[in-house]
């Protein structure tokens, strides 16, 4: 936006906004809608503008009615949402998250990134999340960067970074009755078994093969192709990383010694 950020300035800090998972905004004795309150004397937002805002995201979180209660009083999905509106009130160009979801139920999780990406495509700001949790990233993320050893080791879309650091499938077979798992090993390497589904892994290049040939032999009710889980291909990209500079260490040790 033009600014230098270390430089800090008030003009630069009005126009983003920063929601940690693990770090509150709001005081915690008094109701979300004070501490809202406060953040519109702190960003000079007009009386009209602010009570437009905090009605359009409170109706969108469904947490109108949880305003005049006390933040700790509070569980902590519904906390996470009224951190998520004291960051929008002043509406920044730029949203900086980090581990939003962190300790939340499956349906918590659900519902805050399905607003996330419903208030980015609306509003088409700028969203910048940090996470170590990989079904926030699947779920909200077109471009991912991938930083180890403090350099950019990736830069792109999601679906690239799979075809980049895999080059596995994962087949997932549902048996029709009766039907044995004998024999499957010849199509790929078996990763679970729990009748009557059975998974598989094989080269990308082999999948069609190893189908046609299921099909040809097994009976099967249901069938599903799917990339490995997006936590095993960055670990996978991480090994990598790590490895060479390891045999770099070995190396500059052999020739100390």
């Amino acid at each position: 936006m033009g600014f230098v950020p270390w430089h800090r300035s008030v003009e630069y800090r009005r126009r983003f906004a920063l929601v940690m998972g693990q770090k509150n905004q709001l005081w915690w004795d008094l109701p979300a809608q004070e501490s809202f309150r406060l953040h519109q004397q702190i960003y000079n937002i007009e009386d009209s503008s602010f009570r437009k805002t905090l009605d359009e995201l409170t109706s969108l979180l469904d947490v109108a009615s949880l305003l005049g209660r006390p933040v700790r009083e509070l569980s902590l999905g519904e906390r996470m949402k009224m951190e998520l509106i004291a960051a929008l009130l002043h509406g920044p160009e730029v949203l900086f998250l980090d581990e939003p979801t962190i300790g939340l139920d499956v349906i918590a999780q659900h519902k805050i990134q399905q607003f996330l990406k419903y208030y980015q495509e609306e509003r088409r700001i700028t969203v910048l999340l940090t996470s170590h949790y990989m079904k926030d990233v699947a779920a909200l993320c077109k471009r991912v960067v991938v930083i180890a050893q403090g350099t950019v080791k990736y830069d792109g879309s999601l679906a690239g970074i799979v075809e980049d650091f895999s080059n596995n499938k994962i087949i997932t077979l549902e048996l029709a009755d009766g039907t044995s798992p004998d024999g499957l090993e010849r199509f790929g390497t078996i990763e679970k078994i729990v009748m009557p589904k059975v998974s598989l892994r094989c080269n990308r290049s082999d999948v069609s093969q190893a189908l046609s040939g299921i099909l040809n032999n097994y009976k099967i009710d249901d069938m599903a192709v799917e990339d490995p889980p997006l936590e095993e291909v960055i670990a996978k990209l991480f090994a990598q990383v790590s490895e060479p500079n390891a045999r770099q260490r070995g190396d500059s040790n052999e020739a100390a010694s």
